[in-house]
């Protein structure tokens, strides 16, 4: 089931006639800035959906940004920057009411479109009925809670449409979620460079053939781009494509034996989400075209025997992205295998650039 709410993008318009700004961004951010803490105008997971029930809230940081997630009275999701209008205490350590917030410092209450609704310290302050909170786009969906990120107070969200694995009704998927201490670009340059698997992963249970040389190539498409080996498919980590769609994403098949269950090959869809410039969260949803009585004996195996395989694979990947130094990506030798890396990077510098130079002609 798939919910949104409404976005209200921007902060109040200070006194001295100030342009409203998107929460996080100032106008001397540079592409450096935007780079490394997550660039905007696009959806990112936040958090799994089952992590926050009815009547709870959870304070979480994205984009290097305090945010606070509840649920209203109906169930539906809200999103708010984890900042009271009065006096910027954080909202997450107050009280929830239902439809709202109540700020534990002077009680002020904000509703989860970021409209302060009652100021019971001075009732008919002009604070009450503004939409004095930044309120994020949110939809649900892959059970997933994802948001909209703007860059601008006029930014308007894309259309949110989920990767193709994941909006097939005939592939089912199990999702994973965990955080990293390392930079959310090194996860990037990880997924798209297959060759590490034949080597961080030689012993695991599905990527232990193959060549420990091969030969690469980028293949352009209307949505991204592929980068893939040009002798071997069908044995290994042998390609993955790179997506620009509502939001960035990987997408990489990995042969499964014949011991493995029913279906069709194992399909991963990847995202990752800064956290802050030194820690990310990750998104993996592991998936297989399965239908019938054959999905129940897939899902079945894989809880009971595959999950724990692949949390073992993901390990590996953290261990050695956490231990890289914080400026790795600067101290290089780079070679063929890397030119999915280098694409991927340049793409990003682009738009770190783009988007600074937007900031430097709006926020004036």
């Amino acid at each position: 089931m798939t919910t949104t709410t409404p976005p209200t993008t921007g902060r109040p318009t200070a006194t001295g006639g100030s342009r409203k700004r998107a929460v996080g961004v100032r106008k001397d951010m540079t592409a450096e800035d935007l780079a490394a803490n997550g660039l905007r105008d696009r959806w990112y997971p936040i958090l799994p959906s089952h992590m926050i029930g009815r009547g709870e809230l959870k304070k979480v940081r994205r984009l290097n940004i305090d945010w606070v997630l509840f649920r209203d009275a109906q169930g539906t999701l809200r999103m708010l920057e984890d900042r009271c209008p009065h006096r910027s205490a954080p909202l997450s350590v107050g009280q929830h009411l239902g439809d709202r917030l109540a700020c534990k410092y002077h009680g002020v209450q904000v509703d989860g479109t970021g409209t302060v609704v009652s100021v019971p310290g001075m009732p008919g302050c002009a604070l009450e009925g503004k939409q004095a909170t930044v309120s994020l786009q949110v939809v649900e969906a892959a059970d997933t809670i994802f948001a909209f990120v703007p860059l601008t107070a006029d930014s308007e969200p894309t259309p949110f449409v989920l990767p193709d694995r994941l909006a097939d009704p005939e592939v089912s998927w199990f999702p994973n979620f965990a955080e990293w201490a390392g930079p959310w670009r090194f996860y990037m340059d990880n997924v798209l460079d297959p060759m590490h698997g034949a080597f961080l992963h030689r012993n695991s249970h599905s990527m232990f053939g193959g060549d420990t040389s091969a030969r690469f190539r980028i293949r352009e498409t209307d949505r991204g781009f592929f980068f893939e080996k040009t002798d071997q498919r069908g044995v290994n980590f042998d390609w993955v494509e790179y997506v620009r769609g509502s939001m960035d994403y990987v997408d990489l098949e990995i042969p499964y034996a014949d011991n493995a269950g029913p279906g069709g090959v194992f399909g991963i869809v990847g995202m990752a989400t800064p956290i802050d410039e030194n820690n990310s969260a990750i998104f993996h949803w592991r998936t297989r075209r399965v239908q019938g009585w054959e999905r129940e004996v897939w899902r079945f195996l894989y809880r009971t025997r595959l999950e724990a395989k692949h949390w073992e694979v993901l390990e590996q990947d953290r261990e050695v992205l956490e231990a890289l130094a914080a400026d790795a990506d600067l101290e290089e030798h780079l070679y063929q295998h890397d030119l999915g890396v280098t694409r991927i990077r340049r793409i990003y510098r682009a738009d770190a650039g783009r988007q600074a130079a937007v900031l430097a002609g709006e926020m004036v």
